[in-house]
């Protein structure tokens, strides 16, 4: 089995029901993530760095995911990610030419709120992972798993889809 790393950045992904505020919150210590993986037949890592909604993403957050993946032995990595600019820091990544195998991924809907996507999305991108030997930057969102510039976010639509 791969070893791999998991790199929660937040994203909608991760929210939870705030009682206090009525908002829907980031979760920071990846415990979505956790219910999810803990049922994976591999062996994986959670790295929880940023903590933030993808729309308050700068590049100096997208440094701080490069950093990380720069610093790790692991060559398989998923980057939970936010849905609104998944594409700006695969971009991002994919500048870099890490020799890695990364896949970017997240939720249209919270795992708190339903479970079924969140989940799909990761367990798509664990069995990618497990099975692919090229390296670069994908994207697993909607059933879809390939290069970063193949997805695109249909805004109008409310799901991912492969580019024309």
């Amino acid at each position: 089995m791969k070893k791999i790393l998991i790199i929660n950045t937040g994203g909608t992904f991760n929210k939870v029901y705030n009682p206090l505020t009525g908002n829907l919150d980031i979760e920071p210590t990846g415990k979505a993530i956790e219910d999810i993986a803990k049922n994976a037949l591999t062996q994986f890592k959670i790295k929880n760095i940023i903590g933030k909604d993808s729309l308050d993403m700068s590049d100096e957050d997208r440094e701080i995911i490069v950093e990380t993946i720069r610093r790790t032995k692991r060559e398989y990595i998923i980057i939970v990610h936010g849905t609104d600019t998944m594409d700006k820091t695969a971009e991002y990544i994919a500048k870099q030419k890490i020799e890695k195998k990364i896949i970017l991924t997240g939720a249209m809907v919270p795992h708190s709120v339903n479970p079924i996507e969140s989940t799909f999305n990761l367990a798509s991108s664990f069995g990618y992972l497990q099975n692919t030997k090229k390296g670069g930057v994908y994207i697993s969102m909607n059933g879809i798993v390939e290069d970063y510039k193949r997805v695109v976010k249909n805004k109008e639509k409310g799901y991912f889809e492969e580019s024309k």
